[in-house]
């Protein structure tokens, strides 16, 4: 018996020493408080930007994930929406500094009273895709037809400029879904008679059958942009994490634009989730600097 006891004190004691050594509840709330409060100071701090899974926001990816910044002087931050709405709402509130999106919804924005700086213009088109069930070939065919765009954006211009002289029995039925890759699923499910969709989106819809009509890309005015809030980017300390990003974006557009937007694919799947059929069939894209 006094032989068990011996092993029984030993396990006793090490249990009493790793208590008396470890951290009491309070301690640890206090530590994690003050981890939060860290992160939450890093995150103020940060230069922080609106992307979404689309192509004119590669070199921003790129720019990323390669580092070609130093991280030393700018912690550059990117926030992933999938609506633009949702962009506009950040920029708004400023939590972020800056977002892409399109000259209509900038402009909309600074008549709302967010003043934005526009840092560049991007390669971004639009096309309207028809659905390939509803065979429409001609924009007088669109009576009583959907399509989906989105409100006060680019899309909503382009839809209201190919309807002006379409010449059509009933009206069409503008529709909104802001979310690029819902959008897609219902063009792909065959859920919208027409959508405007910028690439990849587009080129995925495309693959599936469905019929271009009409392309904005030949337009020689450029609408989409980068735009960063007035106040903030005015501030020295923002100043030069813009200064920071910009030279990132122009060696990122740069190198895009030497090796092909297909040299990328990997970082096309992990922020815009397409395939390799998609990558594939992407058109060949130049990409703007900011110079």
């Amino acid at each position: 018996m006094k032989r068990r006891k011996i092993p029984y004190l030993i396990i006793m004691m090490a249990v009493l020493m790793f208590a008396a050594c470890g951290e009491s509840q309070e301690e640890r709330h206090q530590r994690t408080k003050a981890e939060r409060e860290r992160a939450a100071a890093a995150e103020r701090a940060a230069f922080k930007v609106g992307v979404m899974p689309t192509m004119d926001c590669l070199p921003i990816f790129l720019l990323k994930d390669s580092m070609l910044y130093d991280s030393t002087k700018v912690d550059i931050r990117l926030k992933m929406f999938t609506a633009q709405m949702d962009c506009d709402t950040a920029l708004v509130g400023g939590s972020v500094q800056g977002s892409v999106t399109d000259k209509v919804r900038a402009d909309r924005l600074r008549q709302r009273g967010t003043l934005l700086k526009t840092v560049a213009e991007t390669n971004a088109y639009w096309q309207l895709i028809t659905n390939k069930r509803a065979r429409l070939k001609a924009l007088s065919q669109f009576g009583d037809k959907m399509i989906a765009m989105t409100r006060y954006s680019v899309t909503d211009m382009l839809t209201d400029k190919a309807l002006k002289d379409s010449k059509m029995k009933y009206p069409a039925y503008k529709v909104q879904v802001n979310d690029v890759n819902v959008r897609l699923h219902m063009m792909l499910n065959n859920e919208m008679d027409a959508a405007w969709f910028t690439e990849p989106q587009a080129t995925a819809a495309r693959l599936a059958g469905h019929f271009m009509l009409l392309d904005s890309g030949k337009d020689t005015v450029r609408m989409g942009i980068i735009a960063f809030r007035t106040a903030d980017v005015s501030e020295n300390r923002r100043d030069r994490q813009l200064s920071e990003f910009l030279k990132a974006y122009d060696t990122a557009c740069e190198r895009i634009n030497r090796n092909g937007v297909q040299a990328y694919g990997p970082l096309m799947k992990k922020y815009m989730g397409i395939s390799d059929k998609v990558i594939a069939h992407l058109p060949k894209l130049v990409f703007i600097t900011s110079r």
